[in-house]
């Protein structure tokens, strides 16, 4: 993971991948519904996510991680792709 995320320290890659997933959900209209731990997650993959991608177009050298904003953009484009997936959700009201 170290060629991913730019270091090997878990408390900084959870710290990261926090302060990242809360920016991404703060900065996508809408409510996704998440907790704690998912936040930290959508974090660490929307990093996960621009290095890779970063990497094969040539943005970024083998080894080395996304920033800051990359690992952002990458925790937006995962937000986006599950809230088409989800689909809009739809209120039944009970009968009566």
């Amino acid at each position: 993971m170290e060629g991913l995320l730019g270091t090997g320290s878990w408390l900084y890659i959870i710290f990261i991948g926090f302060i990242v997933g809360l920016l991404a959900r703060f900065l996508k209209p809408g409510n996704d519904g998440m907790g704690f731990i998912l936040t930290i997650l959508l974090g660490i993959a929307g990093a996960v996510l621009a290095s890779f991608i970063g990497q094969k177009m040539g943005w970024y050298a083998p080894g080395q991680a996304a920033g800051f904003i990359g690992a952002l953009i990458g925790a937006i484009v995962i937000l986006l792709v599950v809230s088409l997936v989800r689909g809009k959700k739809r209120t039944v009201l009970p009968r009566r």
